[in-house]
């Protein structure tokens, strides 16, 4: 690859994908209450999920430092720019460490060309810009080209969550447990997504799994009526199951040019619960 792609610990990509495109990914920070662990290195998936039902608790996350970016970025040789794209700045300090390192290296190594973008989304959603910006590379985009297109297609990124448990959010203290015990008698599930600044929001209260689920396959037909020259990321909790099945009935009523599933990763798994699906796919351009 004649550019860098970097993202961080926020971001759930298939591993096919991370080798196809030579991937560097900057670990996030996971505090329990028996130590601190960085994100896929000294804590994988399958423990995280045990921990976090050993421990009945849901961790803290914390960003990497700018010292973690600036010595990923040291390890590119000086003539090969470097893209990062960064978890939402909304949810975390990731992409402000992101750019301090880019500023302090800049500063050392005027030669440099480093790019850091807000992706004002997480999880899959990154996935399917790295995606994106790895085609354009391939396809001969310049340096240049290829961090304005990017930055373009940050505004047509549409990421959809729907969780089928609430106990994380009681766990972390993002909604009451008198809360939580009336959404699970009821069986409410939450619908959510990614707003334009790069928040995480709810958007529909529903009753019922089934009825969630479609609902949640009906919200894709109100952002692109063009499925079939765009790909959808899916990412699942502990969940692999229930997401292929829910993949399947995606493709039956959607005609999307590729589709691809991977586990979602700790820090999206933190607040989403066992069950929790995302999806990501580009929205129609308006003409």
């Amino acid at each position: 690859m004649r550019i860098q792609l970097m993202t961080d610990g926020g971001a759930d990509i298939p591993q096919q994908l991370i080798e196809q495109m030579q991937l560097e990914i900057v670990p996030l920070y996971l505090n329990f209450s028996d130590g601190e662990y960085k994100t896929g290195h000294s804590l994988k998936l399958a423990d995280f999920h045990q921990k976090v039902k050993k421990l009945n608790e849901v961790p803290l996350s914390a960003a990497p430092s700018p010292n973690d970016f600036y010595e990923a970025y040291k390890k590119v040789p000086q003539d090969k720019p470097i893209i990062m794209l960064s978890l939402s700045k909304e949810l975390s300090s990731t992409y402000q460490n992101a750019v301090t390192a880019k500023n302090m290296l800049e500063k050392e190594e005027p030669a440099r060309k480093i790019a850091v973008i807000n992706t004002k989304t997480a999880s899959g959603g990154i996935a399917l810009l790295l995606h994106d910006l790895y085609n354009k590379i391939q396809a001969g985009y310049t340096f240049e080209q290829v961090v304005q297109h990017t930055e373009e297609r940050v505004g047509d990124t549409i990421t959809l969550f729907v969780l089928q448990t609430l106990d994380n959010l009681v766990r972390g203290g993002r909604i009451s447990k008198v809360t939580g015990k009336i959404a699970k008698t009821l069986s409410i599930k939450l619908l959510m997504r990614g707003s334009e600044q790069g928040e995480i929001e709810v958007t529909e209260r529903i009753r019922g799994e089934k009825r969630a689920v479609n609902r949640f396959i009906q919200q894709i037909g109100e952002y692109t009526k063009n499925a079939e020259n765009k790909s959808l990321f899916m990412t699942h909790c502990n969940s692999e199951s229930r997401a292929t099945k829910l993949l399947n009935e995606i493709k039956e009523k959607y005609s999307f040019k590729e589709t691809f599933l991977t586990d979602t990763g700790p820090i999206i798994a933190t607040h989403g619960g066992d069950g929790a699906i995302v999806i990501a796919f580009f929205k129609d351009r308006k003409k």
